[in-house]
C-alpha cells in the first residue's frame, strides 16, 4: 500500500509540474515575440531565484542549501541548457509537428537511462507506457516521411540531453532536497545565461511584466514539481506521464487559440492516456514482473 501511496503522490506531483508547463507555454507564447528568448530564460531564472526564497528560508536558510555534489548540479543544469539551446536551434531548422514529435522522446531516452545508470527496473507497465506514449505522439504531430536534415539530428541530440538531465535529477533526489535541486539549477542557470542576455536585452514595457513575472513562476514550479514527484517515485514511473503534456497542449490551443483538435489529436490522446493510467494502475499485493 505504501508504494502505491507514493506513485499516486509522484502522479499528483506530476499533474502540478505539466499544469506548470503549460502555463509557462501560454505565457511564454504572450511574451517571446516581444522579447528574445534568452532574455526571457534570464529573466526567468533571475526571478524564479527571488520567488524560491521563501521556500529556502523554510528548508533551514542558506546554510541547508549546501550540497555535497556541486559538479554534478553543475553538470546537469550545463546538460539542460544545452538541451534548450538544441531546441532553440532545431525550431529554425525543420518544421514544428517534426519538432515535437522528436522532442516528446526524451522521456523514453529518460526512462532507458534510468535503467542503464540509476539501476531501476524495466517492467512491462513501464514498457507499455513507453510504447503507447511513443505511438499517441507519433499519431499527434503525423511528422512526414522525409530525408534525414541536421535539424532532426539537432533535435534529437536535444531531446537526449532532457532525458539526461531528467535521470540527473533523479540521483540528485537521493542526496539532496528539492528546494536545494532548485536553488542551484536557479543560480547556475543565471549564470550560464548571462552574457547572452545581455546582448539581445531589452528593456520590458510595463504589459510585458505580468506574464515574465508568470513565465518565471511557472518555470521554478514545473521543475520544483517534478523533483519532487522524482523523489516518490523511479523515473520510469515519472517520466511517460509527460507525454500527457501534447494533448493537453493541444487541448489548451483549441480553448484559447481555437486550434482544432481532429480525430489524430484524439486517439493519440487516449493511447497516451491508457499507457499511463495502465503504468500507474498498482495493485497492493500485484508483483510486477520485470523485462531484464
Amino acid at each position: 500500500m505504501e508504494a502505491n501511496q507514493s506513485i499516486l503522490k509522484a502522479a499528483l506531483w506530476m499533474c502540478a509540474s505539466m499544469a506548470s508547463f503549460l502555463t509557462m507555454t501560454v505565457a511564454g507564447r504572450a511574451i517571446i515575440p516581444a522579447l528574445d528568448v534568452f532574455q526571457v530564460m534570464e529573466m526567468r531564472s533571475v526571478i524564479g531565484w527571488f520567488i524560491l526564497l521563501p521556500l529556502v528560508f523554510a528548508s533551514g536558510g542558506f546554510h541547508a542549501m549546501r550540497t555535497k555534489r556541486p559538479w554534478l548540479h553543475i553538470s546537469r543544469n550545463v546538460v539542460h541548457y544545452t538541451g534548450q539551446f538544441a531546441w532553440l536551434m532545431a525550431l529554425t531548422m525543420i518544421p514544428l509537428a517534426q519538432l515535437m514529435s522528436i522532442e516528446f522522446t526524451s522521456p523514453i531516452w529518460g526512462a532507458l537511462l534510468a535503467v542503464m545508470f540509476l539501476g531501476e527496473r524495466m517492467t512491462v507497465r513501464k514498457v507499455a507506457a513507453i510504447l503507447f506514449g511513443i505511438i499517441g505522439v507519433l499519431i499527434i504531430v503525423r511528422p512526414g516521411i522525409s530525408a534525414v536534415e541536421p535539424g532532426h539530428l539537432i533535435m534529437l541530440a536535444g531531446a537526449v540531453f532532457f532525458g539526461v538531465s531528467v535521470v540527473m535529477v533523479k540521483s540528485l533526489t537521493r542526496t539532496d532536497g528539492v528546494v536545494v535541486i532548485i536553488f542551484w539549477m536557479l543560480i547556475i542557470q543565471s549564470l550560464i545565461g548571462l552574457i547572452p542576455s545581455i546582448m539581445v536585452w531589452r528593456t520590458p514595457e510595463a504589459w510585458m511584466w505580468p506574464w515574465i513575472l508568470l513565465v518565471s513562476f511557472t518555470g521554478m514550479s514545473s521543475h520544483f514539481c517534478m523533483a519532487r514527484a522524482l523523489s516518490y517515485a523511479e523515473a520510469t514511473v515519472v517520466m511517460p506521464m509527460d507525454f500527457l503534456r501534447l494533448p493537453l497542449a493541444a487541448l489548451i490551443g483549441y480553448m484559447i487559440y481555437s486550434e482544432q483538435i481532429d480525430a489524430y489529436t484524439a486517439v493519440g490522446a487516449a493511447l497516451i492516456l491508457a499507457g499511463n493510467l495502465f503504468n500507474l494502475r498498482r495493485r497492493a499485493k500485484e508483483p510486477e514482473i520485470a523485462t531484464s
